[in-house]
């Protein structure tokens, strides 16, 4: 009951050069230092043994543009279709790994595995991050990244929602307000 999750488009290959693109709902940031996430992926998934051969694989941000792909990735095996063709996204080479980025995605977060946990239904993938790619039209003059601007979406039982609206920054619950001291609002909302 853990919801919403992030939802992702996770791009691999094996070492043919065959890739694959596979929507992970099961993932997150685990430490910030060293960089690591994580994403856990059911054995019986074809990128399954992609992932465990070469150990690398690409997260990809979703947006609402990318909800129809994000879904069809997730229900459709690549086993019986090429997901990059089918959907028209394109394969963009990645910096540090073999796995290829989708160019339309407006993060690609490459990724090592550092170790495989076998937890029972899933396998989590516990990797380093080893490169970050972000989208141009989504950083300001101050180096300042905007996701919002691209209309992430999360996923929740079985639903797809929209991403947008900031209902704060971190922080601001403490901030001072000019002529209030953070003990008057304390006492105010008592």
């Amino acid at each position: 009951m853990l919801y919403p999750l992030p939802v992702v488009m996770v791009s691999v290959a094996d070492r043919a050069g065959n890739s694959n693109i596979i929507t992970v709902a099961w993932t997150g940031t685990v430490c910030t230092n060293p960089p690591m996430l994580y994403i856990s992926v059911r054995p019986e998934r074809y990128s399954y043994g992609m992932l465990r051969d070469t150990g690398e694989f690409v997260v990809n941000l979703t947006t609402k543009k990318l909800a129809y792909a994000t879904d069809f990735c997730g229900v459709r095996s690549g086993r019986d279709v090429d997901k990059f063709c089918c959907l028209g996204l394109h394969r963009e080479p990645a910096d540090k790994v073999s796995a290829p980025m989708i160019a339309e995605s407006p993060v690609n977060i490459e990724c090592r595995v550092r170790q495989i946990q076998e937890l029972g239904s899933h396998h989590m993938f516990l990797a380093d991050v080893v490169a970050v790619h972000v989208d141009d039209k989504y950083m300001d003059n101050r180096n300042k990244f905007h996701l919002r601007k691209a209309f992430p979406i999360v996923y929740s039982h079985g639903e797809y929602y929209d991403l947008n609206q900031i209902l704060g920054t971190f922080g601001y619950s403490i901030k001072k307000k000019k002529n209030e001291s953070n003990k008057e609002k304390y006492n105010q909302k008592k």
